[in-house]
Formats: structure tokens, sequence, C-alpha cells
């Protein structure tokens, strides 16, 4: 009698990992009658005459075996077959040879043995449906921010566990220099890729993606979240320098100060986390003459020459700001390239161009500020920057009057006369 209580207590059993480990009902009762016909399988050599009924509600299972019923002595196979006699001894009176008898059997009646068997089944089959399960979860996550607790650390790699214990593995090569991990120390990242190689879930987690900066900046900054400002591109140096430009979609906020924040509050959680990494939020903008003098910030250009089919950019700079445009260890200039997509090649310019050349701002006694505002916009910074354009880009790009961009050129085409 004891043996019988086997059976039912497994099924239990298995309703508690269920819980344990968020696999549905619906599953749980699949998995549960594969692995009993898996065994009665081999210990009948089919399950094809066999039917399981599992009660996951009452944590027990009924098999029933249905036989062909044969003449006394002609029983060939006893897994399939019962003679006349015996079905009719076996509460089935009634019954006629060539009719089906149909008799249940109990699993924990065949011994310690196939309950075991039973037992390693189940586990072989929770273990794969728990792996799936992970894969999954987090296959549908990558790109999402996680943190996890840093369990050991070696030389190429540290192990993190998150909140379920699930293993997240941080490469060296995904880290940012001057991570230094300590047992126990709570680790933000983002989940960078996810594998199922011979079903064994691998995460794997960054901290130097583009992607981890963008999710920090949805953390700390509302509007992106609700979708007042976007982040159109992000570059970094991981650990030195990034830079990631911003535009809004509400004419009222300035996307700038917003993930900047009062005094710097909202971008400063943002450079610890990353190390003292030093983040430059630009303004984007679709002109990109102006979105490469912004992304060479804090140099100041004075003019610039575009090649838009083979992405290039030719940058002419004072002297002085040269060393500004290309930063320290040409840091700037590979961000600013990173960034907009463009390869940018900086040239200085000669004290004769700069003599001869003049920036607009000197025309504001002529031309009206926001004229000049419009054509800066379009990277167009000096006199001879304007008079090098094609009017009719002039009037298209800067969104101008054709007799507004006649005057003006007329104005600069007398300057330089004059002279």
């Amino acid at each position: 009698m004891a043996k019988k209580e086997e059976a039912p207590n497994m099924v239990e059993r298995f309703a508690e990992f269920k819980e344990l480990k968020n696999i549905d009902k619906t599953t749980m009762v699949s998995v549960l009658e594969e692995s009993f016909r898996n065994v009665l399988a081999k210990m009948f050599g089919t399950d094809e005459n066999l039917d399981v009924i599992m009660n996951p509600d009452k944590g027990d299972v009924q098999i029933f075996q249905n036989l062909e019923v044969v003449p006394d002595g002609e029983v060939t196979n006893p897994n399939l077959q019962i003679s006349l006699s015996d079905a009719r001894a076996d509460e089935d009176p009634d019954v006629e040879i060539g009719e089906e008898h149909t008799k249940e059997i109990f699993f924990a009646d065949f011994g310690r043995r196939a309950i075991l068997n039973l037992r390693q089944t189940l586990q072989s089959k929770i273990l794969d449906l728990q792996k799936e399960a992970i894969y999954a979860k987090f296959k549908e996550m990558e790109g999402e921010l996680v943190s996890g607790e840093v369990y050991q650390t070696w030389s190429r790699e540290t192990l993190l566990m998150d909140d379920e214990k699930n293993e997240l593995l941080l490469p060296k090569n995904q880290s940012i220099p001057g991570d230094f991990f300590r047992k126990g120390e709570t680790v933000l990242a983002v989940i960078h890729n996810v594998d199922n190689k011979n079903n064994n879930p691998k995460i794997t987690v960054s901290r130097t993606s583009d992607t981890f900066l963008r999710r920090l900046f949805e953390r700390e900054v509302p509007e992106i979240i609700d979708g007042l400002i976007n982040i159109k591109a992000v570059a970094r140096i991981p650990g030195e320098r990034a830079k990631i430009a911003v535009e809004s979609f509400d004419d009222r906020i300035d996307p700038v100060g917003a993930c900047v924040g009062v005094k710097g509050s909202r971008i400063h959680g943002i450079v610890r986390e990353l190390r003292n990494e030093n983040i430059d939020v630009i303004n984007y903008t679709a002109n990109p003459s102006l979105f490469i003098q912004r992304a060479l910030s804090p140099a100041k250009i004075s003019s610039i020459h575009l090649d838009e089919e083979d992405k290039k950019a030719e940058v002419f700079l004072r002297p002085e700001e040269v060393s500004l445009a290309i930063g320290k260890g040409g840091m700037n200039i590979k961000l600013a390239s990173m960034l907009t997509g463009y390869t940018i090649d900086v040239y200085r310019d000669t004290p004769d161009q700069v003599d001869e050349d003049i920036y607009l701002d000197e025309f504001k006694d002529e031309i009206d500020g926001w004229v000049i505002d419009a054509l800066k916009n379009m990277g167009c910074i000096t006199a001879k920057n304007v008079l090098n354009t094609p009017r009719q880009a002039l009037i298209d790009q800067a969104d101008l009057e054709e007799d507004t961009v006649d005057n003006v050129i007329a104005i600069l085409k007398a300057e330089f006369e004059e002279e």
C-alpha cells in the first residue's frame, strides 16, 4: 500500500517545483504525461494502448491499459492482449472475444526502479524546460538594463547573479576601463547577447555598448520615456568620452537642458555610473553641415565642404581651433565621425584665407539676424561660404526667399569688391 502512494507524491512534488520555477499548468500536465508515457513505453514496449489521465489539481494520475480480448490460451502478447476468462474475472463479465477490455494499472506497483526512472525523466524534461524558459525570457530582453550581484570574478569575465539567481556573464571586453568589482557588489549593465548553444543558455551583458548609455539616459530623463525627447545618435569611447545627439518633439522643451538637468543633476549620475566618462549632449539636426559643426564642439569651424554621396567632410578651422576639433588623442574628431557617420578631415585656414574672409556676424548692420542664423544653420559661417554655395541651395536649404538670397549675395559681393 505504501508503494502506491509514491506516484501521487511525485506529482505533488512536481506541482511545488512548477510554482518555484514558474512553469504554467498546461505545460506541467503535458510534461508529466509525456514522462509517464516514456517510462511506460519502455516497460510495455509501446504506449499506444495506454491512456494516461493527469489530475494535477488532486495531485494524482490514472493509467488505463486497453487490451484485446482473445480466446483462452491464445494470448501471444500480454501487453496488448488478455484472455476471455481473465477479462471477465476483472469486473467485465459481459465482454466478448474481439472486444476491448480496459483495466487500471498502478505505476507504483512496478517498483522502485520504475519510479526512479520516472523521477529522472521528469528532472531531465524540467531542466530542459527551465533552460528554454530562461533563453526565451532573456532573448526578449536583449538591449534592456539589468542588475546583478557580483558572484565571482576571473581574469577574462565576471559572473553576476540576478534576483532570480540567473547567471549573467560580463566579459572583460564589455567592461568599462577602470571597472573593478567586489563580491556582493551590485552591477548595472545591458543585456548584450543571448544564445542557446546545445540548449545551454548563455547571457552576456555589456557596459561598453552604445545601448547602455541610451538606457541610462532613458532611466534618468523622463521626457525620453514619455516620447518628448528622442535620442538620435550615440558615440562612445568607453570610460573616456561620449557624444549623444538629442532632439525634442515639443518646441517648449530644450532637449539638451532636459538631459543635463538642473546644475547637471541628471547627467552626473550617468557620468558616475560610466566611471567619469565625459558626455557631450548636442542638439540633433538633419542638416549634415550643422550637425558636424555641433559634433566637433567646442571647436568653431570656419567652413565645411561636404561630399554627401561618399559621406566625407572637409572642415576648415582657424589654427587655434584645430587642436580643439581633433581633441586629446584624436578623441573629439573620432567621436564626431562616429556620431555623424561622416569621415571628417580637418584643415587649417591659412592666414591669407582668414584675412580675406569675413564672418557673417560682421554683416548684422546690413543683413537681418534671422537671415544670418538661417545661413549659419546650413553650414555657412563666413561670407565666402555663402558666395561659394549655389544660389538655389541657399534658397532651398536655408528656406529663404529668392529676393532675400539675392540681396545677401549682393551685399557680400560688394564687400569684397570694395576691398
